[in-house]
């Protein structure tokens, strides 16, 4: 998408709300529940989300999206700002689990290392999270590709919140 079309798309070719299906959680710490909030300020605040399929009366945008689990499948909800559905879909999570389980166990390995590690090695570790994040997020813009189109950012952020609904 050309810078141009984008800044036309800002207004409504994005997540205006997002909601995770508590029932899917099972559990959460507080560092957990900070990357969540923190996750849905920043995709709030700036987000790219244009579906690919035909919504509903042609309804472009902003959306209400629900994330949530449905047999081991991540579910995408997409609703107007009204809280209609216009689309739903499901997404395989079995190219996830190597990437979102290292992830989890270098983000065990990052909050531990706050505690009483030196600011080097707390830097080390937190440029291997980052990095692992980003896979991640690399591979949710390649699984989404076909279905909704999102930036790397947005892509981050969805990744940080499916991996928060995958805790267990």
């Amino acid at each position: 998408m050309s810078e141009q079309n984008r800044e036309q798309a800002v207004d409504t070719h994005r997540i205006a709300h997002i909601t995770l299906d508590e029932k899917s959680i099972i559990r959460r710490n507080a560092d957990v529940e900070h990357e969540r909030r923190v996750a849905i300020f920043d995709l709030l605040e700036d987000n790219l989300f244009i579906p690919r399929s035909d919504l509903v009366g042609g309804y472009e945008g902003p959306y209400h999206v629900v994330l949530r689990m449905e047999d081991n499948r991540l579910a995408l909800d997409i609703n107007d700002t009204e809280d209609k559905p216009l689309h739903s879909f499901t997404v395989p999570l079995t190219a996830f689990k190597r990437i979102i389980k290292e992830y989890f166990l270098i983000c065990d390995s990052y909050y531990n290392a706050i505690k009483s590690a030196s600011p080097r090695q707390i830097e080390a570790i937190d440029m291997g999270r980052r990095g692992i994040h980003n896979q991640g997020s690399e591979l949710l813009m390649e699984r989404l590709a076909d279905k909704v189109e999102v930036d790397f950012d947005t892509a981050r952020r969805l990744f940080t919140l499916i991996c928060v609904l995958q805790i267990r």
